[in-house]
């Protein structure tokens, strides 16, 4: 959200014109009308009002006591600038001080300058009025900018929210894929540390620089499982009852996912190509996750709708799209915060893959990702 300003100078040009136009009336009404020593005094004391009125330093308190006591004296004269204080009080919320400086303007001004006396022809009447619509144009402009100050700050602190927000998405994910990658490397530790001692118990029909390096590949396998364990480790739940999350097996089985879904009520569509095992773990990792998401969204969101899964494992890339019609409510999925996009769309990105998300025609919805495979990988696949 965005809220377009006037440039600074343009409302400065705008106040200094116009005070200068209210100090040239006052000039040309005592000069022309009054003459004399009252023009020069007329003109030098709105000369300093002017001043007063135009630099921000003195325009508060000096403006509204010096053209306050001028005005006492002057009337009529210098009216139109008190006119300026009316307006400048009220936008400040000095209404008080407002009434009190209007109140001692129209009272002492019984004493003032007899030709410029306000009481002598009733300007007072004039006066007042002119002064109330100053407070209340003051009033009604004061408030407004308060109100766009308070709302570029709302502005301001909803857009830090959301960067803090997808920040935490973000890190969450990292912390998902780091716990989930622990498991999996602790997984395959396991198995050679497993391996090694089992063969470590034939020692005796291998030959000796075998036993010792299987010794030591046990050793050293054990050692770095225990190191995994150690930095990745507190990267788990450490109470799920606490955080209503449930720690699953790292590499369930999409078909499971999919078919708790269809228990649950979901019409699923699932198209699959290629062996889950061709695609390297972290890949089937995403794929889950990012079908998870997707049937999550398509209950929430398009429920009744009929969700279509299509997966290829094959080389060169892991491929996966998941599309969903409307649901009841007529919605096609359309996420709400987007944060839990986010979180997918770095893990996809830190797999060098692409992630993309949006309407596919007849109100559809559809989520897709890309993620190349290494190089090797051709070599457990069956390019595509």
């Amino acid at each position: 959200m965005s809220t377009e300003k006037m440039p600074k100078w343009a409302g400065l040009a705008g106040r200094t014109a116009l005070v200068a136009f209210f100090m040239a009336i006052a000039v040309v009404d005592a000069v022309t009308v009054r003459g004399g020593w009252t023009g020069a005094a007329v003109a030098l004391s709105v000369t300093v009002c002017g001043v007063t009125l135009l630099m921000p330093q003195l325009r508060w308190p000096t403006a509204p006591l010096l053209i306050t006591a001028l005005t006492a004296w002057w009337g009529s004269l210098t009216m139109a600038l008190m006119t300026v204080v009316m307006f400048d009080l009220a936008a400040a919320r000095r209404l008080r001080l407002a009434a009190a400086c209007v109140a001692v303007a129209l009272a002492a001004n019984l004493l003032g300058y007899p030709p410029t006396r306000l009481w002598a022809d009733q300007s007072y009447l004039t006066a007042v009025i002119v002064w109330v619509f100053a407070l209340v144009l003051g009033l009604w402009s004061g408030n407004r900018r308060h109100l766009m100050r308070a709302l570029a700050a709302d502005v301001e602190h909803l857009r830090i929210e959301a960067g803090l927000r997808e920040d935490a998405a973000r890190v969450a994910e990292r912390s998902r894929i780091a716990a989930e990658m622990h498991d999996v490397l602790a997984h395959r530790l396991s198995l050679i540390a497993l391996h090694t001692g089992v063969l470590a118990t034939k020692n005796e029909a291998l030959p000796e620089p075998v036993v010792e390096r299987l010794a030591l590949l046990r050793t050293a396998s054990t050692q770095a499982l225990g190191d995994l364990r150690d930095v990745l480790g507190v990267l788990r739940e450490p109470d799920p009852t606490q955080s209503g999350t449930e720690l699953r097996p790292i590499l369930r089985d999409v078909q499971e996912l999919v078919s708790e879904a269809r228990h649950a009520g979901q019409s699923i569509g699932m198209i699959t190509e290629g062996d889950p095992e061709q695609a390297p773990t972290t890949h089937r990792l995403a794929v889950y996750r990012i079908i998870q998401e997707a049937l999550t969204n398509a209950r929430k969101h398009a429920d009744g709708a009929l969700v279509t899964v299509r997966i290829d494992y094959r080389w060169p890339s892991t491929w996966v799209e998941v599309t969903n019609t409307p649901g009841t409510s007529g919605e096609a999925g359309k996420v709400d915060s987007g944060y839990g996009l986010v979180g997918l769309r770095e893990r996809v990105t830190a797999l060098g893959g692409h992630l993309s998300t949006g309407p596919a025609g007849a109100g559809a919805w559809r989520l897709s990702a890309l993620i190349p495979q290494p190089v090797d990988q051709e070599e457990n696949g069956t390019p595509a």
